[in-house]
């Protein structure tokens, strides 16, 4: 794979990031073009490890050193053919997957890895200028009807594989635009939402009928979707939050996180939000230190926050790789999101106690204290302190999936985390015909493991409808 002795000549590159000074005054994807010449030569860094533990470190098990080595020699239509054989929506995971194919790399060893994500999302952007990705609509229909419930990452890629092979699939979406969490919850600098826009396009063309502004449970009842429908696939995500119950929780100004970046990401579709949650001016505390945190605080970087302070409860990682997380598992390290470089202050061990405001029922004071590191995050003796702030942000992740309506109504059985419990062969529920994939099952996850299930749970409809599948997962 690659040249012999790429790894090497050549030294690890990635492409550059656009000044912060400049970024946030726009909502433009952060990254400056990658010439050809260099990705090749990256693509080249690619060893014949023999075995290539990128592999197991893929979700979707990208076919890697294969499309690597393609690049290498430029070869890039077989390369795009290559990516699309494991993996629907590459221009997605190439901007927003963490990369644990990169932590699995055999030549992160003891070298800097591959650049993996990088080449992925090139080999794909090609593809689309080049026109090479068209609609695949299949040759014959098995006249079989599938709804696909949610149009995130699992769903569509469920979608698109059920439609090429042969059934009629209609997906239905809560929200006003087709993408789930990929349109509204991922902010445009991480990921333009034109993209979206022209996969949804090349499914329509494939045959696949997407719903909006429809809420199953309530909109289309459970018994109308069992009637009209083969088969459901449930792929809702897990949107719960995880609240924090503290004093003053009730105070004005203190929102989930998703409260305040879904509106950021509807005004940027052009949509006017008279109530939407604006950082403008205001000291901004974001209490959580995850991706949801970070493209919180990117948000409020882009509408002109007086301040921004983020928190999070457990202890600072380490700044190179945990010797409790060798290679290839994924690293427990210090990770500086491109949020992170534009500004704002980042803590560790702090547990927030509660809230306080004024006479207007405003937060306008965090009480927080330091915490010993362990399960149990003791406060640390007179390390209490207060801090100002305007708006409080709660970036703390989610427990599972929303059960009133759709799930309470289709009686599906429940895992003990409270996520709807499926298998991992065929992705049915308890309740026979009726499957789920992605966040709702396995929990709040990675859009590349969504994509990766909603492959998955295609083929077990496929089989369950017909017998069999030839459906790649």
């Amino acid at each position: 794979m690659g040249k012999n002795s790429g790894f090497l000549d050549y030294k690890r590159e990635v492409p550059g990031r656009r000044p912060a000074a400049v970024r946030i005054n726009d909502w433009f994807e952060i990254y400056t073009p990658f010439p050809e010449d260099k990705l090749r030569l990256q693509g080249a860094r690619c060893m014949d490890c023999g075995i290539p533990f990128c592999h197991t470190g893929c979700p979707v098990s990208n076919i890697i050193p294969d499309w690597n080595d393609l690049v290498w020699n430029g070869r890039w239509h077989d390369a795009i053919r290559v990516l699309h054989s494991t993996n629907n929506f590459p221009e997605f995971t190439g901007r927003i997957c963490p990369a644990p194919c990169e932590a699995a790399c055999v030549l992160g060893i003891n070298e800097p890895a591959v650049t993996i994500k990088n080449i992925e999302k090139n080999i794909v952007d090609r593809a689309w200028e080049e026109g090479w990705i068209v609609p695949e609509p299949p040759l014959v229909r098995t006249g079989k009807r599938v709804a696909v419930v949610g149009s995130g990452p699992a769903g569509l890629a469920a979608a698109q594989q059920l439609a090429r092979a042969g059934h009629s699939v209609t997906v239905y979406e809560k929200a006003d635009r087709i993408g789930g969490l990929l349109r509204y919850g991922i902010p445009n600098f991480k990921m333009e939402k034109h993209l979206i826009d022209r996969r949804v396009e090349q499914m329509r063309a494939e045959g696949v009928e997407f719903v909006p502004n429809t809420a199953v449970g309530t909109d289309v009842t459970v018994a109308r979707l069992r009637e009209d429908f083969d088969a459901v696939l449930l792929a809702i995500g897990a949107e719960h939050p995880r609240d924090l119950k503290v004093p003053g929780r009730q105070l004005n100004g203190i929102h989930y996180a998703m409260d305040y970046l879904v509106p950021s990401n509807k005004v940027c579709e052009g949509d006017s939000m008279p109530h939407q949650i604006l950082a403008t001016g205001k000291r901004v505390i974001i209490i959580g230190g995850g991706d949801t945190g970070a493209d919180c605080l990117g948000t409020a970087h882009r509408q002109k926050a007086a301040s921004v302070t983020q928190f999070e409860l457990l202890p600072k990682p380490p700044a190179e790789r945990s010797e409790l997380t060798p290679w290839p598992l994924w690293p427990l390290q210090l990770r500086t999101e491109s949020a992170h470089e534009e500004g704002g202050d980042r803590d560790w061990s702090v547990s927030t106690l509660g809230f306080s405001g004024n006479a207007k029922g405003n937060v306008k004071k965090l009480h927080g204290v330091r915490v010993s590191p362990g399960p149990q995050f003791e406060p640390i003796h007179e390390s209490a302190f207060d801090l100002d702030v305007d708006l409080v942000l709660l970036a703390m992740g989610f427990t599972g999936p929303i059960r009133s309506g759709l799930l309470d109504g289709l009686g599906v059985g429940l895992d003990p985390r409270g996520n709807v419990a499926a298998d991992t062969v065929s992705y049915m529920s308890s309740v026979p015909g009726v499957f789920a994939a992605g966040d709702v099952r396995r929990g709040q996850s990675l859009v590349v493991w969504a994509i990766a299930e909603g492959r998955k749970a295609a083929r077990g409809i496929d089989e369950y409808l017909m017998g069999s599948s030839k459906l790649a997962d």
